[in-house]
């Protein structure tokens, strides 16, 4: 994790060997706000991975070290998933609140519109990132989206889509591969990629769309997004076996702790 100038490291906890830091939706944007002004001001400033971790992630980490690495390496580990808030409650160092991908982007695109920041929206299935951005466009007059682009994160694509983002002169990278994908093609061009911050988003640009429904509010709110996902996509639940797997690993690892004090 690197530091930012005058913005010390967040508070942090771990959860199965994986790092998760104890930020809001707020200071996650804020801190987005501050690395992206000291990048447009000091020209060798590296590009800085977000990651918003989930159940999924933690669980997919357990066997994929090369992925647990770009995770606990990148500058904010954020906590997606509900289980992940509930995880760091269960440990006593509760973080604040969710901060998923597609509330991260939804929150980034006034901010980019008030500070004239540009927005590079890469991934998702084609014209799913160019309705998108019209979408933010629409509801935040003033935003610049640098550019769009479908690609996939082949290595073979790489060369082209690092030509494509350094021609659009963006500021902020959103890439929606899905996980771990995304993570692990943002940690691998993290040196080459000329903007201040990539972010993992996941399926965002198909919720912000209107390409699939996201759960009602309320549903949000009480951290059940997950199964009104179920309900719509219950495919997915061979997917959300990983949340009560989650949660058992964590009340055994804080138990045998417990009994280690």
């Amino acid at each position: 994790m690197i530091d930012i100038p005058s913005h010390p490291s967040p508070p942090s906890t771990t959860l199965l060997g994986v790092r998760v830091d104890l930020l809001s939706q707020a200071e996650t944007l804020s801190r987005i706000d501050q690395i992206v002004a000291l990048h447009r001001n000091t020209t060798d400033i590296p590009c800085r991975q977000i990651v918003t971790v989930n159940t999924e992630f933690i669980i997919t980490a357990q066997r994929n070290p090369l992925f647990r690495q770009c995770i606990n390496q990148a500058t904010l580990v954020v906590p997606d998933g509900m289980g992940v808030v509930w995880g760091t409650r269960y440990k006593g160092e509760p973080a604040p609140e969710r901060v998923t991908g597609t509330d991260t982007l939804a929150a980034l695109a006034p901010l980019c519109a008030e500070k004239g920041y540009r927005l590079y929206l890469l991934g998702a299935a084609p014209g799913v990132a160019e309705a998108t951005a019209r979408i933010l466009q629409q509801k935040h007059p003033g935003l610049i989206i640098a550019g769009t682009y479908a690609g996939s994160p082949a290595p073979a694509e790489e060369e082209d889509i690092l030509a494509r983002i350094r021609e659009a002169k963006a500021d902020i990278l959103c890439v929606a591969y899905g996980a771990p994908a995304q993570e692990l093609w943002i940690s691998r061009n993290l040196s080459r990629l000329p903007v201040a911050v990539a972010m993992g988003v996941g399926g965002a640009y198909d919720f912000l769309s209107g390409r699939t429904p996201r759960a009602p509010k309320l549903m949000q709110r009480l951290g059940l997004e997950w199964l009104y996902r179920l309900y719509r996509q219950p495919w997915r639940i061979w997917r959300m076996l990983a949340i009560p797997r989650f949660m058992v690993l964590i009340f055994l690892k804080e138990q045998k702790k417990k009994k280690k004090q």
